[in-house]
């Protein structure tokens, strides 16, 4: 058997799960990984938990080193080593490293080489304060930025993704005035609307200063120090300011020997992992994936689809296994801001509509673990569905506790191909500490199964403005309930009430729909059940008043009447 030469670009979670494998699978290969930075296997995701100083020590950053590596698995691994170009035909790549410029040849050939920070075209990006947060010497800059002694201390964080909200959290722990500034109309633009408005909250309950759908025009100097402008008008000087606006593929000089790129600059590559040359394959943030819902295809830049993807390369690369097809990914992802979780798994609306998939959309609030029991925590949790199938197209979930549970159990369904009202029949765990007999993903179930049956008809936050004029909302919640604000002109019938006065009802109907709500959802179904086997035409709206102040946001004190 020949020895096989092997040669990575780039490790991280990508390049060194394929390194690692590979050698598991061929002890007698020749592997060579090639990092542009000064560290190979390092843990990315915890850099802003370094700035906030959560994660006290810079080496627990380094989850393994070249020596460990050599030790353990064999492996040469060269720090500070660029690819500069691609000979695809002489299986060769050119490096620029410590030893200087030099000729590497391979048999076969993984790229992993990850993404840059996005430059949005903002002037005045090349001020001295401008920092990104990619590696573990920003973290360590970061870091030396949030405990200097200097008081006072103001940063700027340029985009609200997962990066820029766990900077800013880290940023602020740490004593630093942060003002977040978010080009999208909401922070963390995965998340929908109303789920997003309860994280912008947080972050201002923490004391960062959040600006929503702004356009940053430019970054001037004032004595050393950086002036971020808006549109607007409005000015905001710092002492550091944190670009954290997206990535960019770093595939250019592969590009330039060959491998086909879509217009972004993602790599394009097989059911397995192969690109359009012979024997080169890619992995990683910077290679196109099909989104496992829309189909789309983009980047999905996230530790564990590149893991598994560079384990699956290996195998493939190897032939010891049959070969399996690189997962769609879900997308599932986790963030903490402040006290609260927010996570999220398959599609939202936006993708949804760009794809022209029908959908439903379910919001429940329920707790976290049995009522009875000390501590119980409410969780916001969206699903959208087929409104036909009951597929299982998207999640999202926010709240204090029990959110990332739910969202595990709500893709591994989704990868099962299970669908909502199957939820129903899981066994999930159950004692008061740690969940209720209906867990919240049963209740998914139930209500699911309500819908798809024809049980029950939901109306959305976003048909408010039918609701207000072709409708007569009945709100069912209790009287000092409905004083604390209720839309405009609606009817006020607590639901224990609802059975002795449906003339009330039917009068003020006058023929038009009744549009039902409650404060999460749950009475407001026991009342349209009540007016559905009275004849009436009725809806009830999808996770009630919490729901709907979220989706207002800001404009909810307007329009809402109190009493």
């Amino acid at each position: 058997m020949p020895n096989h030469n092997y040669v990575i670009v780039g490790g991280v979670a990508g390049g060194m799960s394929a390194a690692a494998r590979l050698r598991r699978l061929d002890e007698a290969a020749t592997i060579v990984v090639l990092e542009q930075g000064p560290a190979v296997s390092f843990a990315s995701c915890g850099l802003p938990y370094f700035v906030g100083g959560e994660i006290a020590a810079q080496s627990d950053l380094l989850v393994q080193t070249p020596e460990s590596l050599r030790a353990a698995l064999n492996i040469d691994v060269r720090l500070n080593s660029r690819v500069t170009a691609l000979d695809a035909s002489g299986h060769t790549v050119s490096v620029t490293g410590p030893e200087g410029q030099y000729t590497l040849a391979y048999d076969q050939l993984i790229l992993s080489p990850g993404t840059v920070a996005a430059r949005p075209p903002i002037s005045g990006l090349d001020h001295p304060s401008v920092h990104t947060l990619r590696t573990v010497a920003d973290a360590v800059a970061l870091r030396q930025f949030a405990v200097a002694p200097d008081t006072p201390r103001r940063a700027v964080v340029i985009g609200a993704g997962f990066i820029g909200l766990e900077a800013a959290e880290g940023l602020r722990l740490a004593g630093v005035d942060v003002t977040l500034l978010e080009v999208a109309p909401h922070v963390l633009p995965p998340l929908e609307q109303e789920m997003a408005f309860v994280v912008a909250k947080e972050l201002r309950r923490l004391g960062i200063d959040v600006h929503e759908a702004v356009t940053i025009t430019g970054i001037a100097d004032d004595g050393g120090r950086a002036v971020v402008s808006l549109g607007d008008a409005q000015a905001f000087t710092a002492d550091l300011v944190l670009l954290s606006a997206g990535t960019v593929p770093a595939s250019a000089p592969f590009a330039t020997g060959g491998v086909t790129c879509d217009e972004r600059g993602a790599i394009i590559v097989d059911a397995q992992g192969r690109t359009n040359l012979g024997d080169v394959w890619a992995i990683g943030d910077a290679v196109v994936s099909q989104d496992a819902v829309t189909g789309a295809r983009r980047p999905v830049p996230l530790a564990g689809p590149a893991q598994r993807a560079g384990r699956l390369v290996a195998d493939a690369i190897a032939g010891h296994f049959p070969a399996r097809a690189l997962p769609h990914p879900l997308g599932t992802a986790i963030v903490r801001v402040g006290a609260l979780t927010a996570a999220m798994t398959g599609a939202n609306r936006a993708g949804l509509k760009a794809a022209g998939l029908p959908f439903t959309t379910m919001h429940l609030h329920p707790l976290n673990h049995a009522e009875y029991f000390p501590g119980a925590k409410t969780i916001s949790l969206m699903v959208h569905i087929d409104p036909v199938t009951g597929a299982i197209l998207g999640a999202q979930a926010v709240g204090e506790a029990g959110v990332d549970k739910r969202i595990d159990v709500l893709a591994t369904a989704m990868r099962a191909g299970l669908k909502a009202p199957d939820l129903i029949e899981l066994d999930l765990c159950y004692s008061p500490p740690y969940g209720s007999a209906k867990d919240p993903v049963s209740m998914v179930g139930y209500l699911a199964d309500n819908l798809v049956s024809g049980v029950v008809k939901l109306w959305q936050p976003d048909d408010l403005d039918w609701a207000l004029h072709e409708a007569l909302i009945l709100d069912v919640r209790s009287a000092s309930e409905f004083a604390t604000g209720h839309l405009p002109g609606a009817l006020n019938i607590p639901h224990t009430e609802l059975r002795g006065r449906l003339d009330d009802v039917k009068a003020a109907a006058a023929g038009r729909p009744v549009a039902v709500m409650c404060q999460s959802g749950v009475r407001s179904y026991i009342a349209h059940r009540v007016l559905v086997s009275a004849g009436l035409i009725s809806s009830t709206l999808s996770g009630g008043m919490r729901t709907l102040r979220d989706w207002l946001g800001a404009q909810a004190d307007n329009l809402l009447t109190r009493e």
